[in-house]
């Protein structure tokens, strides 16, 4: 039975992390629905990206762009990706987490079942080399008005999100000036105007605690 196709466009900003740009790659052509395009941004990488995008492209079902820029930091490269996208449908994906194999089928169809909602994200699953961390209750994400709980911290987790592109062009892109907590700058611009659709799954495996993540400096 073929899977379903979703009009979304897979976003991936890497910047030399060639093994786990491939781990990231697998959990999206494993999902149980197929996106329409993967945009994968190499934000300046000097290790074997270009290479291995190379042999992927040669070899998935799906559609896979490559966009190559000299290292301008994440919000750049996710920038450069939205504008890229072609589907009315974009989710996130940083190249060090994966998926969920039903992230895409489950946060896609709750989106298309309460179109008044223009994002959404899901829960996580933290890892730290490797290691399963529990999340204390702060942490835990919600729904609807966000916005008081996203002053406290930054409670949305980047490669849980699904947004519908015209969103952008209600409250703007990522703030490529700011070299750290560009997504969460984004949030709070969103939140405080918009309800957040909540996916009540752990369809995000974020890993954390390597000295190369912009978060750790």
């Amino acid at each position: 039975m073929p899977l379903s196709l979703c009009p979304l466009s897979v976003i991936i900003p890497t910047y030399n992390r060639v093994e786990l740009l491939q781990r990231a790659l697998d959990s999206v052509l494993r999902q149980t629905a197929r996106c329409s395009e993967i945009i994968v941004i190499d934000d300046g990488s000097t290790d074997n990206t270009a290479s291995l995008l190379s042999t992927y492209k040669e070899r998935t079902p799906i559609p896979l762009r490559t966009l190559t820029q000299k290292n301008k930091g994440p919000a750049a490269a996710r920038n450069a990706g939205i504008l890229e996208a072609t589907q009315p449908f974009i989710a996130f994906l940083d190249s060090d987490d994966h998926w969920h194999k039903k992230k895409i089928e489950l946060q896609y169809e709750k989106l298309k079942d309460n179109p008044e909602y223009l994002i959404s994200h899901t829960k996580e699953k933290w890892l730290r080399r490797g290691r399963h961390l529990n999340q204390k209750k702060i942490h835990i994400p919600r729904q609807g008005n966000i916005f008081e709980h996203c002053l406290l911290l930054c409670a949305v987790g980047m490669s849980t999100v699904m947004v519908k592109k015209e969103l952008f062009s209600l409250v703007g892109y990522f703030d490529e000036s700011l070299q750290c907590c560009e997504d969460y700058d984004l949030w709070l611009r969103i939140s405080c105007r918009f309800p957040f659709l909540l996916v009540d799954s752990s369809l995000t495996i974020k890993e954390g605690g390597r000295d190369d993540q912009v978060s750790f400096r």
